[in-house]
């Protein structure tokens, strides 16, 4: 977990840049609703486990989101950037995350149940969100998830930025409230039945279903991404691998493949380097890891040869529509790679069965989204699914 965290000089630093501005336009920025101000000045004053209660009464996944939270809400919102920099708020939270779990911080339990039972359907970072909604307006919450372990999409972080000690720890903390019961199920496809074996609603939070394609001749030669990610060293290539996309999943294959022991790793973006969707830090680690990034590129084609696969590309150019077209005559072949990695993110799923106790959160309505996005619409489909059973 080496520079995951703020070490003390950092910590205090990031701290004393805080303007604490009454309007507190950091916590608007973050989907989770957590108030930087207020856990900066808990933590301030050396009350960690205040700050890290500030924190999760708001985020049930503080120490994750800390680590995973691009730079576009809390830190674009920070008005020190006005004056020099924003102030590195995922890291503080995280590290007084961190800080709080070395300390033991104990769960706030709410006793008080309402003899109603609800139902969630994954354990992923909307599940998260859901579940702990519930368990504070005193639901009985039975958790149905089709893998052995928790985490969903939060499993594809690569180690190194994600441990999954923090998730089985955040995951743990939950657990600890007497009102949970955490059954593992498998293959709950048919939602409306659970609302027949006496839960009075359910929050489905399944994760996005479908990956995004390109439409392309071979693309069943390529490696999809929730694949390569899961299984790493099933494909570990000491040759040249080829990531095609622009996102932060992307970036992860690619910074993987280079873990992996990956002699070259190229990756191909469709747009412009500064279209990428992903953070200053993201991108110094590409730079750092000597990742290639070919931009203004679409892929065609890939075919299998001797010396491995081989990618078709084209140049794309922004026509005067601001649309993306094809540029005449420049189609290449790019061979010799031993992989080629998918990683276009996800959709969400179409024609699920609607029904007022059934409420949709996370990827599964909206295709792949950021950590705390999720849990965010967890949170709000938890909510709105117990004013309804209330």
């Amino acid at each position: 977990m080496k520079n995951l965290y703020l070490n003390m000089p950092q910590f205090k630093a990031e701290m004393e840049k805080c303007l604490q501005c009454p309007s507190k336009p950091c916590q608007k920025a973050c989907p989770a609703q957590v108030s930087p101000k207020d856990f900066i000045a808990a933590a301030k004053t050396g009350d960690i486990n205040q700050a890290a209660e500030l924190i999760t009464e708001q985020n049930a996944m503080g120490e994750i989101c800390g680590l995973v939270c691009p730079d576009s809400f809390c830190m674009r919102a920070c008005v020190r950037a006005q004056i020099d920099f924003p102030i590195r708020i995922p890291a503080l939270q995280a590290s007084i995350m961190q800080k709080a779990r070395q300390n033991n911080l104990p769960t706030k339990q709410n006793n008080v149940a309402n003899g109603k039972k609800v139902a969630v359907i994954g354990a992923g970072p909307a599940g998260f969100g859901a579940i702990a909604a519930l368990l504070k307006k005193g639901f009985a919450v039975t958790v149905f998830e089709k893998e052995n372990v928790c985490g969903g999409a939060l499993n594809l972080i690569p180690e190194a930025r994600l441990p999954r000690e923090i998730i089985a720890y955040e995951w743990q903390r939950l657990k600890q409230n007497p009102l949970l019961k955490a059954e593992f199920k498998t293959n709950i496809t048919e939602y409306e039945k659970l609302l027949q074996q006496g839960f009075a609603g359910v929050v489905v939070a399944t994760g996005a279903p479908h990956l995004r394609t390109l439409g392309i001749e071979g693309e069943n030669l390529a490696l999809a991404y929730d694949e390569y990610l899961t299984k790493p060293q099933q494909y570990a290539a000491d040759g040249h691998v080829a990531v095609v996309g622009g996102g932060a999943v992307a970036v992860d294959c690619a910074l993987t493949a280079a873990k992996q022991g990956a002699k070259h790793v190229e990756m191909f973006v469709r747009r412009r380097i500064g279209d990428m969707r992903i953070t200053a830090a993201e991108r110094q680690s590409l730079l750092d890891n000597g990742i290639d990034i070919t931009t203004m590129t679409r892929p065609l084609k890939i075919e299998k040869h001797d010396n491995g696969l081989a990618l078709y590309t084209v140049k794309t150019e922004f026509n005067a529509d601001g649309r993306l077209q094809d540029v005449e005559n420049t189609q290449t072949c790019r061979g010799g790679f031993a992989h080629v990695v998918l990683a276009l993110g996800s959709t969400g799923a179409e024609n699920m069965p609607q029904n007022p106790l059934i409420l949709y959160a996370g990827d599964v309505v909206s295709g792949g989204t950021t950590a705390v996005q999720a849990l965010a619409s967890g949170k709000k489909a938890a909510e709105e699914l117990a004013a309804k059973i209330a």
